[in-house]
């Protein structure tokens, strides 16, 4: 049995869905280079808390004032018994995200991955 032979239109409709498919690769490898290239190449230190005495609790406004304003306004900042809960306001992009994700690590805290949900969380106490 032979295999219907497809039509040059259906051949252009192919390269053209194909296409569609590269250049969202090519968007996504290209944010992927943009965050390597900011989370290794030096920056300037980010601003970490003064010391404090250990067990001490640090509050949002705290927190806060370790980013620099551009970032600051782009934030939320709440409160719980345990940590300061940090969620964008809008989207961040990949060079925001990792200069936040930079600022929220050397001060101890880390990125949660929950979807909509996701944030970033300093812990109140202080060690």
């Amino acid at each position: 049995m032979s295999e219907k032979k497809p039509t040059n239109e259906e051949v252009l409709q192919r390269i053209d869905q194909v296409l569609v498919i590269l250049k969202d690769i090519l968007q996504d490898l290209s944010d992927i280079s943009k965050t390597l290239k900011a989370t290794t190449a030096p920056t300037p230190a980010p601003t970490s808390m003064p010391a404090a005495p250990a067990g001490a609790l640090r509050s949002a406004k705290d927190v806060q004032t370790m980013f620099p304003t551009e970032l600051e306004d782009m934030l939320n900042f709440t409160e719980t018994p345990q940590y300061i809960i940090i969620k964008p306001r809008r989207f961040l992009g990949s060079d925001n995200f990792a200069k936040i994700a930079s600022i929220v690590r050397s001060n101890g805290g880390e990125y949660i991955s929950a979807g909509k949900e996701s944030h970033f969380r300093i812990a109140r106490e202080m060690r």
